[in-house]
């Protein structure tokens, strides 16, 4: 499939840190599709309404995104790629506006949280969370608000009007967000896959899961994430979520095979290529953070 009018639903609004992991992914001529929750970008998906689904699923701040670990599990839709983006903050107000006379500060809380050393400085500031970084930057080109400043991407500034009155307020240089990219079982294309997002669960018994880690060990597969989440309504039972590396594809399918005879309801969530900030071939256009020509919002649909 072309990515040239791909529909991809994300979490949240233009110039989101989603939409920007999108157009890094995809290029630049895709349709933004608007969702309210990370559900709905599945349901999207689900009523043909998206070609692909972005989803963060894990930083390197806050942690993983637990809720969004159980909706992989439950659409079953087969992730197809991987993303990497830092995440640089910047304070932005309406053109004009000095900061002296700023009283409040929005964002989303997260965001709000990576900047806690910048507002350490000004604990004057009223700090009034919401639940889009881009949706606050939006409400000040809306409200036309002269008192408030929005932590949010550079995207945002520019697709809204706001002048960036700090760059790089986050405490943390080097944070990024980890989204994942789905998409309906028929436009999966396997190349050469590098990488695959696992599920699966072992029985309560002394050296159970170790046994499936030494495997991937044996098989010289590196291991780049485990996460636990509780199976809902079943005491000290746990579905595992492993993601798995590899060089050599005969070592993983031999892994694979031997895993299962020490796992139950033992799933491959997606099999892809990961994400190389080095060898990227992403469109230059892409990097310099161009604003799509086309959106729909889910709103609009409904």
């Amino acid at each position: 499939m072309k990515n040239e009018n791909l529909r991809v639903a994300i979490q949240g609004i233009r110039a989101s840190f989603h939409e920007e992991a999108a157009l890094k992914y995809f290029g630049e001529n895709i349709q933004t599709i608007e969702c309210n929750s990370f559900k709905q970008t599945f349901e999207a998906l689900k009523n043909k309404n998206a070609d692909y689904v972005v989803m963060a699923i894990e930083n390197s701040i806050a942690g993983s995104i637990l809720p969004n670990y159980s909706l992989l599990l439950s659409y079953a839709f087969p992730v197809v790629g991987e993303i990497y983006l830092p995440i640089q903050l910047h304070l932005m107000a309406l053109p004009g506006v000095k900061f002296e006379d700023v009283k409040n500060v929005t964002s989303h809380p997260i965001a709000i949280r990576q900047c806690v050393d910048f507002f350490d400085e000004y604990p004057h500031l009223n700090i009034v969370e919401s639940n889009d970084t881009a949706a606050c930057a939006k409400r000040i080109r809306d409200e036309q608000l002269t008192d408030t400043v929005a932590i949010a991407n550079t995207l945002a500034a520019r697709l809204y009007g706001l002048d960036v009155l700090e760059r790089r307020i986050e405490s943390n240089k080097k944070n990024f967000t980890r989204f994942l990219i789905l998409t309906h079982h028929e436009n999966v294309v396997k190349k050469n896959p590098n990488k695959a997002s696992l599920c699966f669960q072992v029985s309560n018994k002394v050296g159970a899961l170790a046994k499936v880690l030494n495997i991937f060990a044996e098989q010289s597969l590196n291991m780049s994430k485990i996460q636990s989440m509780p199976i809902l309504g079943k005491r000290n039972e746990y579905n595992f979520y492993v993601d798995v590396e590899w060089d050599d594809a005969k070592q993983y399918d031999t892994a694979i095979r031997q895993i299962l005879k020490y796992t139950q309801n033992f799933n491959i969530l997606g099999e892809y290529e990961r994400h190389d900030e080095e060898n990227s071939t992403l469109p230059k256009t892409v990097r310099n953070e161009k604003v799509p020509r086309t959106y729909i919002n889910m709103k609009k649909m409904s």
